[in-house]
């Protein structure tokens, strides 16, 4: 069973968008501070929704966030 869901983000018109690398979830807010709770609740409404274990994640899963930054910021 997966302790991790992990989350890439970006930056795309003018918006953080953070989804999930396993999973069908993907939400995004204006500003990265506002982007966390919006994970963490996006989350909560796909584990309500699914059998966590048919799909392989504990109940309380640990969130890693990656993120993406331009090479020329």
């Amino acid at each position: 069973m997966k302790k991790l869901i992990q989350f890439s983000i970006s930056k795309s018109d003018g918006y953080y968008v953070a989804e999930a690398v396993d999973f069908p979830i993907v939400t995004q807010a204006k500003t990265f501070e506002e982007l966390i709770p919006n994970v963490k609740e996006a989350v909560e409404v796909y584990l309500q929704d699914e059998d966590s274990e048919e799909i392989g994640v504990i109940k309380d899963p640990s969130l890693l966030i990656n993120f993406e930054i331009s090479a020329y910021a």
